[in-house]
């Protein structure tokens, strides 16, 4: 990933007269913060209208209190999109893979297979590790959720396991998934927020995110051996049926995901590996699903742009196997774009540099820089109600202090991650939480206590940051023999 086009502002960098006071950087927070509450759960918006709000209030205040030129303030807003633009790019071309990877019959396939591994005592651990292989295939935690989760749901009920459990077990297969998949839009923010290398976030993610999982998944081994009932096997055999019926299901479909995983894991920029993956889906598509042809080949392109509608004759099916294509991107991208945006006007404005000179008098160690970033992190998400937002701020706001702990920049990267997205969904009033609720079917606070993943993530963090375990200098090699065993990775730049 390119490196900023500007260095973010420092206390020390800003001139006393146009320096905010605590009192004035607090304002366009907070009422950012007030505009997201209000917005987003007492008016039902979807969060990009309150954040043009808070960008015309943080505007407003850098204009008319701060007496700032609109130039620096419109070119904050340039920077904070310039600084996310790399992983805008990359998520246009995911929501391309993803439909073009289903058309291609590679996400039916992973479906097809994995309902073999069904059984009442392994369901719980096996519908967690099913939703975080597919997952990262697609790199969407909401899209798994909608769709293949729904599918657990159902199964689970026929076993006799609370509607809870199974919604817990989804969600924590599905962020895990999610928090290590080159092709997730909050991996991709979070690296670019933080000015980290994509493929050196992800490899600083997985350790902690493998060990929340594999606890995860011996609780739930535990909670499996209280099931009762059989697998609904006409259920699943429908499902398998209609998949079988609508695709060739065949080794030759996983091509594009052996394409796409080589390319990334010998150390290809993720841009290239999953344009790369999108031209595989594409090809696979015409040579295995159907005949090549003028028709297919037209059509097959415009899978990628807009998306798939199959029909397989299961309406469960056929919802697990929809997709937008590239015109489906629309929310997420308007959302991280508004995001950005107020991200890069708060920075220009200085009242970023300015909290984070205060909090630096608070936070004297990595382990209270730990903390402080986490905590900053579930505050946003419950106070903002967006996980984007739990990202952005945070990631820009506790740059600079990083940097004066000489910390490399995947120690931030990995704290907004594991602190803000894997808790959105515990969030009733949130984005994440609102949502999983709504297509699962399990009120939120019913499956918080079986989302493990939810609270082993920060706490595990926390554990990071407090022992100084894999937290890493800048200029040190602490990485040695993690690259050493996965040489295959590359370097991390």
């Amino acid at each position: 990933m390119a490196t900023l086009s500007f260095e973010p502002l420092t206390y020390d960098d800003i001139p006393d007269p146009e320096r905010p006071s605590l009192s004035q950087a607090l304002v366009p927070v907070v009422g950012m913060l007030v505009f997201l509450s209000v917005g987003v759960i007492w008016l039902g918006l979807d969060p990009q209208l309150p954040l043009l709000w808070g960008i015309i209030l943080t505007g407003a205040v850098g204009r008319y209190w701060l007496g700032l030129p609109w130039t620096r303030l419109s070119a904050g807003i340039r920077d904070g999109i310039n600084m996310g633009l790399s992983a805008l790019l990359i998520l246009l071309v995911v929501y391309m893979l993803i439909s073009t990877w289903t058309a291609a019959g590679t996400i039916p396939a992973l479906i097809y297979y994995g309902l073999d591994f069904l059984s009442p005592a392994v369901f719980l651990p096996v519908a967690t590790l099913l939703s975080a292989v597919v997952t990262f295939a697609i790199g969407s935690s909401w899209t798994t959720a909608a769709t293949l989760g729904v599918a657990f749901i159902g199964i689970g009920s026929g076993l006799g396991m609370p509607d809870a459990m199974t919604a817990g077990a989804v969600l924590t297969g599905a962020y895990t998934g999610d928090k290590v998949s080159p092709f997730s839009d909050t991996t991709n923010l979070a690296a670019a927020v933080t000015n980290t290398e994509l493929l050196t976030h992800v490899r600083t993610m997985r350790v902690g995110t493998t060990i929340a999982l594999a606890i995860s998944l011996v609780a739930y081994a535990a909670l499996g051996l209280t099931a009762s009932g059989s697998i609904p096997a006409g259920r699943v055999a429908e499902m398998q049926a209609a998949i079988a019926g609508s695709y060739a299901v065949t080794p030759l479909v996983f091509a594009p995901l052996v394409v796409t995983f080589v390319l990334a894991l010998r150390g290809y920029p993720a841009l290239p590996s999953i344009v790369a993956g999108v031209v595989a889906g594409t090809l696979t598509q015409l040579f295995v699903q159907g005949p090549v042809a003028v028709d297919t080949f037209v059509g097959a392109w415009n899978v990628a742009f807009a998306g798939t509608a199959p029909s397989t004759g299961v309406e469960t099916v056929d919802s697990l196997l929809a997709s937008d294509g590239l015109l489906g991107s629309a929310w997420t991208m308007t959302v991280i774009l508004a995001s950005l945006s107020l991200g890069g006007i708060l920075e220009r404005t200085g009242c970023i540099a300015v909290l984070a000179h205060h909090l630096r008098r608070v936070l004297t160690s990595v382990a209270s820089l730990t903390v402080g970033t986490a905590a900053s992190s579930l505050a946003m998400n419950a106070i903002a109600a967006d996980q984007y937002m739990s990202i952005v701020v945070p990631g820009m706001s506790f740059r600079g202090l990083y940097d004066d702990f000489d910390l490399e920049s995947r120690n931030l990267s990995r704290a907004i991650e594991s602190a803000g997205t894997t808790t959105s969904a515990l969030i009733p009033w949130g984005t994440g939480g609102a949502y999983m609720a709504d297509v699962l079917g399990v009120p939120t606070l019913q499956y918080a206590p079986y989302y493990f993943l939810g609270f082993l993530s920060p706490l595990i963090l926390v554990a990071m940051g407090l022992s100084g375990w894999r937290v890493t200098k800048q200029g040190s090699d602490t990485d040695a023999g993690l690259r050493s065993a996965v040489a295959s990775f590359g370097d991390d730049d």
